[in-house]
């Protein structure tokens, strides 16, 4: 690997000293890579409007094509920062409009890019805050290809596209998580459980591993739901990214309600996006996939009877270490 710095006129910070990862990794090929430390962007989708998309000005690498923001990570910054704060220097993106979904990186050893998607939680008008934009614009998810894009672009989306319509989510028997650890949980049963969540907090806020749940991508931010029941209700607020469903009476039955609701909305939300691609309405809705932890065989039959996925609380507990 060689590192080359930039040229005259070559991509630069917009504001500020030039930093060390802004600079080409040139392989023993010949072939060239923009940032030192890998390079990092945001895939922004509206639920209305669609991808953001930069058409980046003809000066640049693979000019007049479209793409997503993004670029060179800075010394010691994680790619989740530096789509963040590549999307907001180049399209004005506030961090707190979007909210993480997944994750894709594309690894070559030597220099790495990975692709932030997020949807937009919070409707924000893009701004051209740097010279590499010549537009921005919001391009409905089934145009997006009709347009002449970046070719590393182009080989991500048709990876990136099919999974747009994903959105998993992970529901976990506590009581039953817990019970598979004998570490005296029965002597507080909300003390346990309100260490298990939080230890499902920082799982959701640092992503699941798209192998473990059979999924494309690298990994996938995946919303949590804790049912707890008996003294386990008393647990305090959860972290962000965990609900705590709080069982009225079995906790199997909330377990079993929680999943048919998910797999009801996410078939709905499938329904609704073929809809909205059929009528060239935009991206629409998206479907889902529905993980249930629990080692309980009688409810493990239940829940995949409704068209979830179930994992035993080892699988659950390997992430977790």
């Amino acid at each position: 690997m060689t590192i080359v710095p930039p040229a005259p006129g070559e991509p630069r910070r917009p504001h500020g000293p030039r930093d060390p990862g802004d600079a080409w990794v040139e392989t023993p090929e010949g072939e060239r890579y923009w940032g030192r430390f890998g390079a990092a962007g945001l895939l922004a989708l509206d639920p209305e409007r669609g991808v953001l998309l930069q058409h980046r000005v003809s000066w640049s690498h693979h000019g007049d094509t479209w793409a997503l923001p993004g670029g060179a990570r800075h010394q010691g910054e994680s790619a989740h920062d530096a789509a963040l704060r590549e999307s907001a220097e180049e399209a004005g993106v506030p961090a707190e409009s979007v909210a993480p979904r997944f994750v894709n990186v594309f690894d070559l050893g030597v220099w790495s890019y990975t692709t932030l998607v997020g949807d937009v939680v919070v409707p924000f008008e893009p701004v051209i805050s740097d010279p590499e934009s010549r537009a921005l614009a919001w391009v409905a998810v089934e145009e997006v290809d009709r347009r002449p894009l970046h070719p590393s672009f182009a080989d991500a989306w048709r990876l990136l596209r099919p999974l747009l319509e994903v959105r998993p989510t992970i529901v976990v028997d506590v009581a039953n998580v817990m019970g598979s650890v004998p570490d005296g949980w029965w002597r507080d049963r909300a003390g346990a459980a309100d260490r298990l969540i939080q230890r499902l907090g920082a799982l959701a806020a640092s992503g699941v591993p798209a192998s473990a749940l059979g999924l494309g991508a690298t990994g996938w931010f995946t919303p949590i739901v804790a049912v707890v029941e008996g003294q386990a209700k008393t647990v305090d607020a959860a972290p962000e990214g965990v609900v705590i469903a709080r069982a009225e009476a079995s906790g199997d039955d909330e377990i079993v309600a929680q999943t048919a609701a998910l797999v009801d909305s996410s078939a709905a939300a499938l329904v609704d996006s073929s809809a909205a691609a059929a009528a060239g309405a935009g991206a629409g809705a998206a479907a889902g996939a529905v993980v249930v932890v629990t080692s309980d065989r009688a409810l493990a039959d239940r829940v995949r009877a409704l068209g979830a996925t179930v994992h035993g609380a080892g699988w659950l507990l390997d992430l977790l270490a």
